[in-house]
């Protein structure tokens, strides 16, 4: 084992920031010092050229420790497994020839005055590392265990008289009815069942899989129930079918989407092209991922994204992911330094993260496998909830809710697949088999609690987005094929593995299969026949695939790097055959197998022709109806519980002014931020609304929209509704609410009809905890049964998750400190009535919960509304409330902050709900008709914080007071301004009040509709009823408390003083905001007599494995006359395609190898250590007749290409964003006079652009360089001035340099995004007179006019 040190691994303030928690625990300790270290083993007999490898990882051979007094502990990956940090970087050094079987990467902590005792060696190593993913070692020679391989796993054989002991111990989480089956099936067989076989049956029959209670049969209240659940849930679409073209039976519904043009490579030429316009379709798919979220955050809600992305990816014979969406539900966040009055503290349960860890860590991890794959997320929501009941139970989400969904693109003629034939591939695309994520399906379907924790471990996943992205690319590769597509039928591989993957592909076709272990691509020679087949190795697939087209897609596979094995064979047996060598009986013995060998053909491809007799030793030998078969239903016997005891809130005793703070520091109310920016959102380049709106980028849209192309208006719009505490007063209501809320956040949006809307239902309870299951039921029964019939809206997909509750006992101390930034509540914080009794059982049970996703057809997007408010000085806002002139606060937000330290919350009382749901159309219908007779300026729904939250918003949005009159609403100013009936705010110019008013009376709202305040000029909110001022805020009050949760959570988990600044600035109320400024007409084209010519120069749209962003290249470089050609690093490596064909190249966006040595290097390193490949680069930019153009990936990796580009040698390198963070921004740049050819013209101009990147930072060498270089693009204010505060600024780049330029103009690199905007409705925001084309399209119309 080589080992090499590398660079500080902590930034100053990460540094100090875990010092200072240290020294908590161990007032001696100091820190002092962490560094990266490189971890090399090279393959047998080989040996790498060291300085090669040094250079690659910027590293040096390991010192002795810096300093003697310290002790040295390492964090590297948990021994056994294989980050997916060594699977990229491991990659991308073979590629650069060094003979390497793996290197990983650790991290080398100095720690001076290491403490003796073991209770505090214990506490200093939890807070070191998190065990769920890491190991802590006390020595670098240590290490060497990260590279054992243990024997191979064996084979075990079960009795059938000892399956309830394997039950447990293998965590399989059967009922007893089920392990009966499976004796009885087994001994049918004659023999034992191997232990491989058992957990594949326990996958595939498991909840998370087979959702066995919304099949099942129910009695409540001793009266047996007509429907099942699920039958419930499809009577919608049964009752509404129309405008959906595939429902229950795929990875995702496919609905009907607007006519439009794919734009992508011609699979044959590469050349990109605008297809016909024909009617589209598209796919809508929400996940859930709760149990791996809970055990381990960053990685729970990666692989949760990740495999939402591979359902519509694999959704009929291909889909293309489009966005995405992201939701959490936890318990009480319990901010170190925002304590509030709410939050009572008590005992959390040690197995799982805390709300606080969950929050810090859990969308980092699901934004960063959205940005790295490639997928812009435009949608989400957060609720922190959390409320005693009494007697050791807390309502809650210390099991938290983990959503992941989206939509995408679906070509009409994929939409059904076709069945396997006997003698067809069958194949495993993707990743390599690793021990992780074993047991996951099983495990996701128990109480927290009920399993072993070592379970909990095994079931945890682990995330490489790169690789799922190389399998996209395969798949979009296939699909571009037409009819032709070789695919027939594929899954992605999810909860079970292979083992619930390859079955339901098989039987889905009406085939059996044989199966060959020796062939599936592993990156563990110890995994035993159970953990190959059976782990859950993220970013697969397995798919049918003819043998004939074996090897054509072999060739797309190695265009791609995609790693795949054809692995099996379908018979036409019904019967499953998993074993070693199978289809080469000399390698049997050896369970060594040519992964791609030839395959039998059909007539050969029998279990019989291979295995003549059915006992034969293999893993698997079964007839595949004992997996589908007729397992046992099951039945619930359901009874209502008593009715909630929670009292009333008496407002009578509450002050106003504190109220409306209070509520809008509620996490569920407040700014969510934090939870925005870390997300990419303009990637695709079809971005048509994401979450922020308005010149000062507030995070406040009620809906996501796309574009169905880069060529129409038409598109797609998503929005999300959930209103989960209701359920403890009324489960129904809740549910009822939940549909209600996603229509009125959709309904910003120009969609058409309530029949064209198709809804996703992620269905969340506590199956079996008392009273919860009969709950659950009239939940869903009012919305499958009532409210969706009775409005024409269908639920045609969706997920349910039923073991939302943990339980722990209390031990000698614990408490859920989690790892995080989480401290322990000491006894003294907790009141007596409170403290838990060592070994008491101590339980925190979900409400009935319903998250609604809405998916629908939008027609021009152009009129879509936000709720930013136009300043108008004649105007007026305007509440139609849907609540029939009740305003119920039972459940509110308001009635949460009130929530004191007594034994029972003033939450009860009558909750909101939806008892009229021609209401709901009616209002649906006004919106849509005043949109379209241009009768509004905005639009804001009302939801968690009521008509105060939503109109505060509204001011916080657009800079501006607000007057509000409460003499309409009723005598009670609280339960006006907080009540969370369904409803929204809009503005109304005061000249259009009269035509308002009779639309709203011609759709009979006239009772719920009422003038409600007037926006200002002046900096502060009043309000006003009975002739008086009722209370009056500060505008800044109030946005503070907004802001709160935002920058306490990205002071703990950013840079803080990055916090500190964004804050100064988001807060300042005279703030200019995004104020563009043109020197040139966009519309006007001054390529155009260019191509009037005919002459079309060809332009390279450059990727390399990981790269994300050349659709949208191309589009730009197509539309201003060029013929763009998709060429992958792989075809020049290779010789497909010559570099010097072509008259320019654009490096794309993306994360090449996952930037796992920097961003750009390992894309740059590629080039550099192949000589044929450096001097074709290097000729290229010699010659004078050609450009380059870097972007983002592409302008990192180029920087690093400087020393072979004329003219670069003064270009810095970049580096991690000040932030520390990933920052997704829309900033303003100036266009400074450079001699750019792509730039020309438009010097002087400050224009908005999509910034989204983690490592933009430049560093120049000296300030020489930075003197010297050719800045072209800097970011800047508003009022025209070198941006140097964050966010303005968002990577702290010197002088705001964000763009370079080479002194003859050819080669230009910038990290923003002016690719994804070709078009002003790309933009966030865009002043009111733009035209259709953007700013930014001039940039690809130059290159067409320089090249002549």
């Amino acid at each position: 084992m080589m080992v090499l040190e590398g660079a500080s691994a902590l930034s100053p303030f990460r540094r100090a920031r875990l010092e200072t928690r240290l020294q908590t625990l161990v007032p001696a300790l100091r820190l002092t010092g962490a560094w990266h270290v490189y971890f090399i083993r090279a393959d047998a007999g080989r040996t790498p050229d060291q300085a090669t490898l040094q250079r690659i990882l910027q590293a040096e051979p390991a010192p002795a420790p810096r300093d003697e007094a310290a002790s040295s502990r390492y964090v590297v990956p948990r021994l056994g497994t294989l980050s997916p940090w060594s699977s990229k970087a491991t990659e991308l050094m073979r590629g650069a020839g060094q003979p390497i079987q793996r290197v990983e990467r650790g991290t080398r902590i100095d720690l001076a005055g290491w403490p003796e005792g073991e209770a505090d060696q214990a506490a200093v190593a939890k807070l070191l590392h998190d065990p769920m993913t890491q190991s802590l070692l006390g020595s670098a020679a240590a290490a060497e265990a990260l590279f054992n391989v243990p024997d191979p796993g064996q084979l075990e054989r079960i009795p059938l008289d000892a399956l309830e002991q394997a039950n447990g111990d293998l965590g399989l989480a059967l009922a007893q009815d089920e392990i009966d089956y499976l004796r009885e099936r087994f001994a049918a067989l004659g023999r034992d069942p191997a232990d491989v076989e058992l957990m594949m049956f326990a996958q595939a029959n498991s909840e998370h899989c087979r959702h066995k209670i919304f099949n099942a049969s129910w009695t409540i209240d001793g009266k047996p129930q007509e429907r099942s659940l699920f039958r419930m849930i499809k009577h919608t679409h049964q009752q509404t079918p129309q405008h959906t073209l595939s429902a229950y039976s795929d990875n995702a519904a496919v609905v009907e989407g607007v006519p439009a043009a794919r734009f992508r490579p011609d699979p044959a030429t590469g050349e990109y092209r605008s297809e016909a316009v024909v009617p589209s379709a598209f796919a809508i798919k929400v996940e859930t991922h709760n149990h791996p979220t809970a055990i381990a955050p960053f990685p729970g809600a990666a692989t949760g994204a990740g495999g939402e992305i591979r359902d519509e990816g694999a959704t009929g014979r291909g889909g293309k992911p489009k966005a995405g969406l992201t939701g959490f539900s936890v318990s009480h966040l319990r901010i170190p330094t925002l304590p509030q009055p709410w939050e009572a503290p008590r005992a959390l349960n040690p197995r799982m993260a805390p709300a606080l860890d969950i929050m810090l860590d859990g969308p980092l991890g699901g934004a960063a496998f959205n940005n790295e794959f490639g997928r812009p997320n435009l949608l989400g929501y957060f609720r922190s909830f959390e409320l005693a009941e009494g007697q050791g139970l807390t309502r809650a989400y210390d099991k938290p809710i983990m959503l992941a969904g989206g939509l995408g693109a679906i070509d009409r003629n994929q939409v059904e697949k076709l069945r396997l034939q006997p003698g067809d591939a069958v194949i495993v695309l993707g990743g390599p088999a690793m021990l992780i994520g074993l047991g996951g399906g099983a495990a996701s379907s128990v109480a927290a609690g009920d399993s072993a924790e070592a379970l909990d471990f095994a079931s945890v996943q682990r995330e490489n987005p790169e690789m799922e992205r190389r399998c996209q690319e395969v798949i979009d590769h296939c699909v571009a094929l037409g009819t032709d597509n070789p695919i027939r039928w594929f899954h992605d591989v999810g909860a079970g593995g292979l083992s619930n993957a390859i079955p339901e592909l098989l039987h889905d076709s009406g085939v059996g299969g044989v199966i060959d272990l020796a062939r599936v691509p592993s990156d563990d020679p110890s995994l035993s026949p159970l953990e190959l087949w059976c782990n859950e190795s993220q970013e697969r697939y397995v798919l049918g695939v003819p043998q004939a087209r074996l090897d054509e897609f072999a060739a797309i596979c190695a265009r791609e790097r995609c790693p795949f094995a054809a692995v099996g064979v379908a018979t036409a047996e019904e019967r499953l055959v998993v074993g070693y060598g199978v289809f080469d009986a000399a390698n049997r013995e050896s369970g060594i197998g040519n992964r791609n060998s030839a395959l039998p053909a059909a007539e050969a491809a029998s279990a019989h022709s291979l295995f003549p007799t059915p006992d034969s030793p293999l893993p698997i030998n079964l007839p595949m109806d004992v997996l589908f078969g007729k397992a046992p239903k099951m039945h619930r016997d359901a009874v209502h519980p008593a009715a909630p005891q929670w009292p009333v809130l008496q407002t009578g005793a509450l002050d106003l002014q504190e109220a409306g703070l209070r509520v809008l520091a509620h996490p569920t109310v407040a700014s969510k931020s934090f939870l925005v920016t870390i997300g990419d959102r303009s990637v695709g380049g079809l971005t048509a609304r994401e979450q922020m709106i308005g010149p000062w980028q507030l995070p406040l849209a009620d809906c996501a929209i796309t574009l169905a192309g880069f060529e129409t208006f038409d598109g797609e719009a998503m929005s999300i509704g959930e209103r989960t505490p209701l359920a403890l007063l009324n489960a129904a209501a809740s549910a009822r609410m939940a549909v209600g809320e996603a229509i009125t956040n959709l309904c910003a949006a120009p969609v058409q009809t309530l029949d064209s809307i198709k809804l996703s239902a992620n269905w969340m309870a506590a199956a079996g905890h008392a009273g919860e299951d009969a709950l659950l039921y009239d939940a869903v029964r009012a919305v499958g049964m009532e409210l969706c019939p009775a409005l024409e809206l269908s639920i045609p997909v969706g997920k349910d998750s039923l073991s939302m509750q943990a339980q722990w006992q209390v031990g000698n101390g614990e408490s859920g400190i989690g790892n995080g930034e989480t401290p322990a509540p000491s006894a003294s914080a907790i009141p007596d009535s409170r403290l838990p009794i060592p070994g008491e059982t101590l339980k925190s049970v979900s409400p009935v919960s319903l998250i609604i996703s809405a998916f629908a057809p939008v027609s021009d997007v152009r009129t879509q509304l936000t709720p930013l408010l136009q300043r108008e000085d004649e105007s007026e806002l305007w509440l139609i409330g849907l609540g029939g002139g009740k305003q119920r606060l039972g459940g509110s937000v308001l009635a949460q902050v009130y929530a004191d330290d007594s034994a029972l919350p003033a939450f009860g009382g009558e909750t909101p709900d939806l008892d009229d749901p021609q209401r709901l159309r009616q209002f649906f219908e006004l919106i849509r008709d005043a949109r379209e007779g241009g009768l509004l300026l905005a639009y804001h729904d009302r939801s968690d914080g009521g008509a105060f939250a939503a109109l505060c918003e509204m001011a916080f949005a657009s800079r501006q007071g607000l007057d509000i009159t409460l003499d309409a609403w009723g005598d009670d100013a609280f339960r006006s301004l907080f009540n969370e009936e369904l409803g929204a705010v809009v503005q109304i110019a005061n000249e259009d009040r009269a035509a308002f008013a009779d639309l709203v009376e011609r759709h009979a709202l006239t009772e719920c509709a009422q003038r409600i305040a007037r926006p200002t000029g002046t900096p502060r909110v009043r309000v006003s009823g009975q002739g008086r001022v009722l209370a009056e805020w500060r505008w800044e009050a109030l946005f503070d408390a907004w802001w709160s949760v935002t920058h306490a959570m990205q002071k703990l988990r950013d840079n803080p003083d990055s916090a500190d600044e964004e804050r100064a600035v988001a807060r300042n109320f005279q703030a200019p905001g995004l104020r563009p400024k043109l020197v040139f007409d966009p519309s006007e084209d001054v390529a155009a007599p260019f191509v009037a010519t005919g002459a079309r120069p060809k332009v390279a749209i450059l990727r390399e494995q990981g790269v994300n962003g050349q659709i949208e290249m191309a589009y730009n470089f197509e539309r201003a006359g060029f013929r763009a050609f998709d060429v992958h690093m792989s075809d020049l490596i290779e010789g497909r395609v010559d570099l010097a064909q072509f008259a320019g190249f654009a490096a794309c966006g993306g994360f090449s190898y996952g930037d796992v040595l920097g961003a750009g290097r390992g894309w740059a390193t590629s080039i550099l250590e192949r000589a044929a490949l450096r001097d074709a680069f290097a000729a290229f930019f010699a010659r004078s007749d050609t450009f380059a153009l870097g972007v983002c990936n592409g302008c990192q990796m180029l920087s690093q290409l400087k020393d072979i580009i004329p003219g670069a040698e003064h270009w810095p390198r970049f580096l991690r964003n000040r932030s520390e963070q990933f920052e997704a921004r829309t900033a303003l740049l100036e266009v400074v006079e450079s001699p750019s050819i792509l730039l020309r013209g438009m010097a002087g101009s400050r224009i908005p652009v999509a910034v989204a990147h983690g490592e933009g930072r430049a560093e120049f060498d000296t300030a020489v360089d930075q003197a010297a270089a050719r800045v072209a693009l800097r970011f800047i204010d508003g009022d025209g001035a070198v941006a140097s505060q964050y966010p303005l600024n968002p990577n702290g780049s010197p002088d705001g340099i964000t763009g370079l330029t080479s002194t003859d103009g050819r080669a230009t690199i910038l990290m923003p995004h002016p690719e994804r905007t070709p078009r002003s409705v790309n933009l966030s925001w865009h002043p009111a007179g733009w035209g259709e084309d953007s700013p930014w399209l001039r940039m690809f119309r130059n290159a067409r006019v320089w090249c002549g």
